[in-house]
C-alpha cells in the first residue's frame, strides 16, 4: 500500500513558517518578510570568477569526486578554517575534513559518536535556535536528545550546571541563531575543561562566526587546542560568508584527530565529498577578499542597528543584543490588536494576517531576520507594529 511510513505533524518550525507564508502570498497579501534567513542575491564577484575558472577547468580533479579529500583544491579544509580564524593551530593535534555545509553533516556527528550500536545522549541548542540537531537526533533511534536551558536571564548562554549527566555530545551553536549570542573565550573555557573532565565530546556551528559584530567573538577551535585530552570539533561553511551565496554548501570540519577520524569515517561511507568548483570559489573570497566579506558584515551590523530602533520605538522588547548574524531576538508581546497574546506562535500568525509581517516563533519569543533592506521596509514596519500596538504583561 502506498502511504507516509512517518508519523502525521512531521514538518518543523521552518517548514511551518514557510507554509504560512505561502498561504499569505496565494491570498494577495504584500509581506514584509523578515522570517527565514536567507539573503538574496549573487555570492561574491571573487568567488563567482573563481568558480567560473574553475567549472571551465580541464583539470581531471576538478570534475571528479572529492570524497573526504580535495585534491581539486588542495589542502582546502584547513586553509578554509585557517582564513577564520586569528590564533595559528598547532601542525599536530588538531586534523580537517572538508564538508558539504553543515547541515549534511550534522546528522552524523551522533554517529560518530557510537549511536548506530549503543544509546547516546545529546545536548543540543534548539530552545530556541536552529531545529535541524534535534531534528537529526530524533530520527536516531538509539539518540536521546534535550534542549540546553536559553533564554533573557542567562543570555542565551547555558551554564555547565545545565548539562545532564550522562551526556556524550554536546552540540552549540555560536554564533547563535536567533539571538546573534557569541561565545566568548572566558566560557569557552570553562565548557571545554568541563568536557574533558566529564569525556563528553563537544561540537560547534560557527556558521555565523565571520559576521561577528563583536571583538569578544571567539571559535571553539582557538581554546579547545588547549585541552589535549578534549574531544572536540567545530564547523564552517560559506553559505553565510561570501556575501549572498547561501546555495554554496561547502566548508570545513576542524578538530581533534579522534572526533575528526571517526566524522571521516562515517562521512566517508555515506557521502562523495564536496563540490570542488565551489570549493574553489569560497577559498578565493576567504584568501583574497576579505574586503567584500567585511562589506557584507558592515551591512548588516548597519541594518541590525536600523531594525532595533524601529521595534524599539514601537514598543517591542529586545530579548538580548545580537553580536553577530542577521537576526534579533524579541520578547514575544502578551497582547497585540486588541487581544490577549497566549503565545508567540499566536503573536506571529497575527502579525501576519494582520500586517504582512512575517517572522519566526519560538517559545517565548520571536526572530526577525534583517536580510532584506531594512531602510526601505523601515516606514511598512512602522505602520505595522503601531497597527499591532504592543503590550507586555
Amino acid at each position: 500500500m502506498q502511504r507516509s511510513r512517518l508519523p502525521a505533524g512531521g514538518a518543523n518550525l521552518f517548514q511551518k513558517i514557510r507554509g504560512k507564508r505561502a498561504d499569505a502570498v496565494a491570498q494577495g497579501m504584500e509581506l514584509l518578510d523578515m522570517s527565514i534567513g536567507e539573503p538574496k542575491g549573487p555570492a561574491l564577484m571573487s568567488a563567482r570568477k573563481a568558480a567560473r575558472d574553475a567549472v571551465m577547468s580541464d583539470q581531471e580533479s576538478m570534475h571528479a569526486y572529492q570524497y573526504n579529500d580535495s585534491p581539486a583544491v588542495p589542502d582546502f579544509a584547513r586553509r578554509f578554517v585557517t582564513a577564520h580564524l586569528t590564533r595559528e593551530m598547532p601542525e599536530e593535534g588538531v586534523a580537517y575534513l572538508p564538508i558539504p555545509g553543515i547541515k549534511p553533516i550534522i546528522g552524523l556527528l551522533p554517529l560518530a559518536c557510537g549511536c548506530a550500536s549503543e544509546n547516546v545522549t545529546v545536548a543540543t541548542m534548539t530552545k530556541p535556535g536552529y531545529p535541524i540537531p534535534a531534528d537529526w537526533c530524533a530520527y536516531h533511534v538509539n539518540v536521546t536528545h534535550y534542549p540546553l536551558p536559553l533564554n533573557s536571564q542567562n543570555q542565551f548562554r547555558f551554564s555547565v550546571a545545565d548539562i545532564e549527566t550522562p551526556t556524550h555530545l554536546v552540540m552549540t551553536n555560536y554564533p547563535h541563531n536567533p539571538s546573534g549570542q557569541i561565545a566568548t573565550a572566558d566560557w569557552l573555557k570553562l565548557l571545554c575543561q568541563y568536557c574533558s573532565d566529564k569525556d563528553i565530546r563537544l561540537f560547534n556551528d560557527a556558521a555565523y562566526y565571520s559576521l561577528s559584530h563583536s571583538d569578544e567573538s571567539a571559535t571553539l577551535a582557538e581554546i579547545a587546542i588547549d585541552y589535549p585530552e578534549l574531544s572536540w570539533a567545530e564547523a564552517y561553511t560559506a553559505a553565510k560568508l561570501i556575501g549572498n551565496g547561501t546555495g554554496w554548501h561547502v566548508g570545513a570540519l576542524v578538530g581533534s584527530p579522534d572526533f575528526i577520524r571517526d566524522m571521516g569515517e562515517v562521512k566517508g561511507k555515506t557521502d562523495a565529498g564536496i563540490v570542488a568548483p565551489m570549493a574553489a570559489g569560497a577559498i578565493a573570497s576567504l584568501e583574497e577578499d576579505q574586503a567584500g566579506i567585511a562589506q557584507y558584515r558592515d551591512m548588516y551590523r548597519e541594518r541590525l542597528e536600523t531594525l532595533i530602533d524601529v521595534m524599539s520605538d514601537c514598543g517591542m522588547r529586545l530579548a538580548a543584543q545580537p553580536k553577530a548574524g542577521f537576526y534579533t531576538l524579541w520578547d514575544a508581546p502578551t497582547r497585540a490588536f486588541g487581544q490577549e497574546m497566549d503565545s508567540a506562535e499566536a503573536f506571529n500568525f497575527a502579525m501576519i494576517d494582520n500586517t504582512g509581517v512575517v517572522g519566526v516563533h519560538f517559545p517565548g519569543c520571536i526572530r526577525y531576520a534583517v536580510c532584506a533592506d531594512v531602510k526601505a521596509m523601515e516606514k511598512g514596519l512602522r505602520k505595522a507594529f503601531k497597527k499591532a500596538d504592543v503590550a507586555y504583561d
